[in-house]
């Protein structure tokens, strides 16, 4: 089954170009298009697509809160954010909101392709082009989860962030499996954080697992 697109950007020549670029693959389907946020959020409600690739510079409603939005109606749908700004506060703020991926518009359509392929399969995708702006927060990041977790949680974080099952992660530190699954409860009480998905962008967005 292809995987269903959604396009919002408010510019609409890009829309029909990326749309016409994308149906050009048989594993895509573009369901439709917005022009501002509001419509987003709407078209997201009406069509049900997988993927949403979401522009920040939206009329009405910026594309950060519109993805906030979107997410908490439908928490399965995956947001890929493509936008020309590589500052670090958009890129930060795009994975607070739960952005899964973030592209510049002027990455290669094959680097897109990836980045919905890798979303898609339940990954998270951030462009080379903007990694280091993760990477270059790490201190500061680091910090200030060593104010709330342990070092012992840091690392279940860590692992779990990697994609370790708990098995896997008891085995690698020497626990019980019971022992991992505790360290888990409390790293998502003291986050505030209740889903592996979002202990994954917490560990990507504080710099506590490298971005590959």
């Amino acid at each position: 089954m292809a995987t269903r697109v959604l396009l919002c950007d408010d510019h609409r020549i890009f829309r029909e170009g990326l749309r016409t670029l994308l149906e050009k693959s048989p594993s895509l389907s573009v369901v439709g298009e917005a022009g501002d946020g509001p419509g987003a959020v709407k078209k997201v409600q009406e069509l049900a697509p997988d993927i949403v690739l979401m522009d920040i510079s939206l009329p009405n409603l910026n594309g950060i809160e519109a993805t906030r939005r979107i997410l908490a109606l439908r928490p399965q749908v995956k947001v890929i954010v493509l936008s020309m700004h590589s500052d670090p506060r958009f890129v930060r703020e795009a994975l607070k909101a739960g952005a899964s991926g973030y592209l510049l518009k002027d990455s290669a359509f094959e680097e897109l392709l990836a980045a919905v392929a890798a979303v898609a399969a339940g990954q998270d995708y951030l462009s080379p082009a903007i990694a280091h702006i993760v990477v270059a927060g790490c201190v500061l990041g680091v910090a200030a989860a060593a104010s709330v977790l342990s070092s012992r949680e840091r690392e279940v974080l860590q692992l779990l962030a990697e994609g370790r099952s708990t098995k896997q992660i008891a085995l690698h530190l020497g626990l019980s499996a019971k022992t991992v699954e505790t360290h888990r409860m409390q790293v998502m009480k003291k986050l505030d954080i209740h889903s592996i998905a979002g202990l994954t962008r917490f560990a990507i967005r504080e710099g506590l697992v490298a971005i590959v």
